[in-house]
């Protein structure tokens, strides 16, 4: 099977992209925020100093830190249940019989 000539532009295309260490990919988001987005894409795709100043207020803006393990652990421990001394233990049961 053959690579057709717009499949060839689009491999072409993408290729040198990522020689400049870009990359394509798509986003949802509401339609007002397309031309936001956009421009935001752009400006950082510059890559000069306003696209690091961008980057950082984005950055600090979203909270840059990734999310951390534990997190429903740490809820569960906060909880104001712990230390209440719930029983919370189930009765054994066997179950009913069935007549085959």
């Amino acid at each position: 099977m053959s690579d057709t000539s717009p499949k060839r532009a689009i491999g072409n295309y993408r290729d040198r992209l990522a020689q400049r260490g870009m990359a394509r990919f798509e986003v949802l988001g509401h339609d007002a925020d397309r031309d936001l987005i956009r421009s935001l894409a752009k400006r950082l795709a510059d890559d000069g100093p306003e696209a690091a100043r961008l980057r950082s207020i984005v950055s600090h803006g979203l909270g840059s830190e990734p999310p951390r393990k534990g997190g429903i652990l740490e809820a569960l421990r906060r909880s104001p249940l712990v230390g209440a001394d719930l029983d919370l233990r189930r009765p054994q049961e066997t179950g009913r019989k069935i007549d085959l």
